[in-house]
């Protein structure tokens, strides 16, 4: 039986791009289970489709995953490249570090894009919120697609990788795609001045091939990631800079919220770890208590 993957889900359809380079409209019969859980396809998922004519199919098997986002809605992604805008709209860490704390979770590689360089006039701005993340042990990509800084760079961590682009409505995620694929012609959507985010342009999950090799998801913008299926002693190891200081704590397990002889509340007391980062971390780890206590 062919196999193939889904690059694009649109109202119950499933388009399926097989291993021979045929691509088909397929429906989905029956129920898909793997590791005893009921699935749905997903835009990525590897799949064995029935052939009912020469441009359409039926979904047999959905193949096990890799890796699995909730939010955008995507499988089998190797890496995340999370697009923020330094100007129109200003940074905001809290949404980037919400989503890194996903990504962290499912296990992928990770590229911080920021893009609208050409709208910044103070670069003091940038360098702090690279030291940021990258002393966290992230790399950061700094783009403009008006003047093509950085796009170069950013190829090459997309080659031969299957990347998934999310990130806040309106920071330029069509743009750099446009970019990266001037045929695609996305639309994009300007700032709202009111509300300081972009409408939404991308109303599906789409995987794209890039000419160089690779391919990269657009996505509906997030506004809130939340953290269900995820257990309160997991979170520290999602945050990379955490997660490395932890090893030094006096306790295992050690939740670096008041215990005694925590190497990570120290880090931070002593400026060796990002205040904000670690605020980010006790907010997060408050939400999931409260989420478990209504559950």
């Amino acid at each position: 039986m062919p196999q193939g993957q889904i690059f694009k889900a649109i109202s119950g359809f499933y388009y399926v791009r097989t291993k021979e380079g045929e691509e088909l409209e397929c429906r989905a019969r029956g129920v898909f289970k793997f590791e005893k859980k009921k699935v749905k396809p997903l835009v990525g998922d590897w799949v064995e489709v029935e052939k009912i004519s020469e441009r359409e199919g039926v979904v047999k098997a959905v193949l096990p995953r890799q890796t699995e986002l909730l939010r955008p809605p995507i499988a089998n992604v190797d890496q995340a490249i999370v697009v923020c805008s330094l100007k129109e709209p200003d940074f905001q860490q809290m949404p980037l570090d919400r989503f890194l704390v996903q990504a962290e979770k499912e296990g992928l590689d990770i590229v911080i894009c920021l893009t609208k360089h050409d709208l910044v006039t103070d670069e003091n701005e940038v360098e702090k919120i690279c030291t940021v993340y990258e002393e966290a042990g992230y790399p950061v990509v700094i783009t403009s697609v008006r003047t093509g800084h950085g796009i170069e760079l950013l190829q090459a961590y997309l080659k031969d990788k299957v990347s998934v682009f999310a990130g806040q409505s309106g920071v330029g995620k069509s743009s750099l795609l446009n970019q990266l694929l001037p045929d695609l012609k996305l639309q994009t959507g300007e700032v709202s001045r009111k509300i300081g985010r972009g409408r939404h342009t991308t109303r599906q999950v789409e995987l794209l091939l890039l000419p160089q090799g690779g391919q990269v998801a657009d996505t509906p913008g997030f506004s809130q990631l939340s953290f269900q299926g995820m257990e309160i002693e997991e979170l520290g190891a999602c945050f990379p800079e955490i997660s490395k200081k932890s090893i030094s704590c006096r306790f295992r397990g050690c939740l670096h919220v008041n215990e005694p002889d925590c190497a990570v509340r120290e880090a931070v007391e002593s400026g060796k770890m990002n205040a904000e980062r670690y605020q980010h971390y006790l907010q997060f780890l408050q939400e999931m208590k409260e989420q478990k206590r209504r559950y």
